[in-house]
């Protein structure tokens, strides 16, 4: 008895060290996923998700970018860009959250979504309020910073023939939100999964990857 006393007790150090252990790996697993600055999905994980997701029905795919993000690290540096990046990010994660969506930032400040939406009035009220959430100020060392954005948005069908899977319509969500650019900002609506412009790259031409144009 003696004996299974002492080594039990011997064994607690080593499952205590086991678990810690795992603990730290789930952590680092986590880590791995998510955007270190926003806490957003990654690239990766995010296109693991939303892939699942247009399997599941009628989706919305979301490409957003942000208006005047160069004149911001211009004018106030690269900290209150980063703030910007991080608020943003928090807002997209909420409001994402309220559709039943997943959103990720793409890198820089682009970010991507792709969540549920039935009808084109589920449309209008989904995009109206991710307007009102995104453009409140942002606050930078008790300065206001003006949020603008650009937003392309392509709706997904798991029927849709041609389907060009999810690659695809994040192409046409980013010819959507050029467009959107290019009007001023706010959110423009793709119609179809067939791209409308010059492909370099396997990107939209002048986007940044393809010429070497950001756009």
């Amino acid at each position: 008895m003696i004996e299974l006393v002492a080594a039990a007790a011997a064994a607690v150090p080593l499952a205590a060290g086991w678990s810690w252990h795992a603990l730290q790996l789930r952590r680092r697993i986590t880590d791995a996923r998510r955007d270190p600055l926003t806490g957003l999905a990654t690239r990766a994980e995010f296109e693991e998700r939303a892939a699942a997701s247009l399997l599941r029905g009628p989706r919305v795919v979301m490409v957003l970018d942000l208006d005047g993000f160069k004149q911001i690290n211009d004018a106030l540096g690269h900290a209150a860009g980063d703030e910007v990046i991080r608020i943003v990010g928090r807002r997209l994660a909420a409001w994402a959250d309220q559709h039943g969506g997943i959103v990720a930032r793409l890198g820089g400040d682009e970010f991507a979504a792709v969540l549920p939406v039935l009808s084109y009035a589920d449309l209008d009220r989904t995009m109206d309020g991710l307007g009102e959430q995104l453009t409140v100020p942002a606050v930078f060392e008790d300065c206001e910073v003006p949020v603008g954005f650009s937003a392309g948005v392509v709706w997904s069908h798991p029927r849709q023939v041609p389907n060009p899977g999810l690659a695809g319509w994040l192409r046409r969500a980013d010819e959507a939100m050029y467009l959107a650019k290019r009007s001023g900002g706010g959110w423009h609506l793709a119609v179809g999964p067939d791209p409308a412009l010059p492909t370099v790259n396997g990107r939209r031409k002048g986007r940044r990857g393809s010429s070497g144009v950001a756009a």
